[in-house]
C-alpha cells in the first residue's frame, strides 16, 4: 500500500477540520461524556481556530495519505506556537491522529519520523508532547520510540480538566 506525508496548506483547511474532528472523536468519545466532547471539538477545530493556526508561522501541519486517502495528520510547533514555554530548542508535537482504520499500519510512526526529521532539520535538541495519562497505548509507543516522562499539565475536555503527561525526547 503507498503512503504519503504532504504539508497542509490553507487550501486544506476544510479537510484539516474533518480529519481533527473524526480522529478526536474516534480517539476519545469512548471514554469521554457526549457534552464535553462536543464542547471541545466546537472550540479547538472551528474554521477560525484552525485558519488561525495554519496561518502561524512556528507551526506545520502534516497529512499522510494511504492509498491516496487521508489517513492522519501531524502538527507540529516550535518558537511562541508551543503549548509551553520549553524554550527555542524544542520542537512540540501537538497533535498526532491516525483514523481507527488506518492504525497498526505503522503511519503513526512515520508521521512522528517527520517531526523529528522537522526538529534535525532546524537543529532542535529535543522533541516533547503531551499525551493523556489515560491513552495508555500511546505512552507505550512514545516510550518505545525513547521518549521519557517529564511532567504533566492540564488538558481541558470542555470543561472538565484532564491531565496530559509531558513526555521528552533528547535529540
Amino acid at each position: 500500500m503507498a503512503t504519503m506525508i504532504r504539508e497542509c496548506t490553507m487550501d486544506d483547511l476544510h479537510e484539516l477540520q474533518k480529519v481533527s474532528i473524526e480522529t478526536f472523536t474516534e480517539t476519545f468519545k469512548e471514554q469521554n461524556s457526549p457534552d464535553q466532547l462536543k464542547s471541545y471539538l466546537k472550540r479547538a477545530y472551528q474554521i477560525n481556530q484552525l485558519k488561525t493556526e495554519l496561518d502561524n508561522q512556528f507551526s506545520q501541519f502534516y497529512f499522510v495519505y494511504y492509498d491516496y486517502e487521508i489517513a492522519g495528520y501531524l502538527k507540529v510547533n516550535v518558537q511562541d506556537a508551543q503549548t509551553e514555554n520549553m524554550g527555542a530548542e524544542s520542537l512540540e508535537v501537538e497533535r498526532i491522529y491516525i483514523k481507527k482504520k488506518f492504525q497498526k499500519a505503522g503511519l503513526g510512526k512515520q508521521l512522528l519520523d517527520q517531526a523529528f526529521e522537522i526538529a534535525s532539520d532546524q537543529n532542535k535538541e529535543k522533541i516533547w508532547l503531551g499525551v493523556w495519562e489515560e491513552n495508555k497505548n500511546a505512552i507505550g509507543f512514545y516510550k518505545k520510540k525513547g521518549f521519557v516522562i517529564a511532567g504533566s499539565h492540564s488538558f481541558f475536555m470542555g470543561d472538565e480538566e484532564q491531565t496530559d503527561l509531558i513526555m521528552v525526547k533528547d535529540l
